[in-house]
């Protein structure tokens, strides 16, 4: 199981060209990548897109890459119109200053802006792809290794919630035992306080059969018990699990809920409340996960 949250640098060099790649991802619903590239790698954003989607199934993931040239992809070229004209100003100089027989210093020519410039080779993206893929395969194995990690983390602090969600699913099936008798003895009490020797017994046995039936939650704790177990064999899937788990966490809210309500007895609405605190923690730790 991974995480969605990760961090992932990778380099490359191949003499002409050095790339470095960063990556970061975190939570988001859907799959949402974000490219940051070199103007002369746009060609390539089509490629470095779908490689990332292939490795990415859910999550925000920003990739930044920058790219520098080699000292062999480097060039000086001489403006030499410009060189001409600097020693002619200077020849020019030193005639008005009386020295019309002096020398120019080749230093203080070549030493002029833009008489010399060293420049980068425009570079031919198609064939550097192999060195940014290079680099983008080893940011994105460090992601990826973060994300496991993390989400090693994740997927044992969820085992330990369903844990708990299922200690206290147990404790309100056993509470769940003979409650409907016992309703039905506070209902005759009830009844008998209010009718005396009024009281009807065939309509006292209606009464108790449909309250009996309103609040039974033997089917409600059964789902309960199936979506827990379903919940532990995605976590230990090996497959992107985020979205499935926050439909369990759904259904489990669901079922919960209708215990609550159909709850008339103070320790299992206590239960009831535990439940919903533990699974807002496993809804807030599925968040995070792939």
């Amino acid at each position: 199981m991974l995480s969605m949250t990760g961090f992932g640098r990778g380099e490359a060099s191949n003499g002409d060209a050095s790339v470095i790649v960063e990556m970061k991802s975190v939570n988001n619903r859907f799959r949402d990548v974000n490219l940051r590239l070199p103007r002369e790698y746009l060609l390539l954003e089509p490629r470095v897109a779908n490689l990332l989607r292939d490795r990415i199934s859910r999550g925000r993931l920003d990739v930044f890459v920058r790219r520098s040239a080699g000292d062999s992809a480097q060039g000086v070229r001489a403006d030499l119109t410009l060189a001409l004209r600097t020693a002619a100003a200077i020849r020019e100089v030193a005639a008005a200053l009386g020295q019309p027989d002096a020398t120019v210093p080749l230093a203080i020519v070549l030493a002029q802006p833009g008489v010399l410039t060293v420049s980068d080779a425009e570079p031919d993206a198609l064939a550097e792809w192999a060195l940014l893929e290079a680099a983008l395969e080893a940011a994105m194995s460090d992601l990826e290794a973060m994300r496991a990690r993390e989400g090693e983390a994740l997927r044992l602090d969820l085992h330990r919630h369903l844990d708990e969600l299922s200690r206290l699913r147990a404790e309100v099936a056993g509470l769940s035992e003979g409650a409907s008798e016992r309703q039905r003895l506070r209902l005759e009490d009830r009844l008998l306080r209010m009718l005396g020797d009024k009281l009807d017994p065939t309509r006292l046995i209606q009464e108790a059969a449909l309250l009996a039936d309103k609040a039974d939650i033997s089917e409600e704790l059964a789902r309960l018990h199936s979506h827990l177990d379903q919940a532990r064999e995605a976590l230990d899937a090996a497959e992107p699990v985020g979205r499935k788990l926050e439909f369990l966490v759904q259904e489990l809210h669901r079922e919960i809920n209708t215990i609550g309500s159909k709850a008339n007895e103070t320790p299992t609405s206590a239960r009831v409340v535990e439940m919903k605190s533990v699974l807002e923690r496993i809804r807030e730790q599925a968040a995070n996960v792939e």
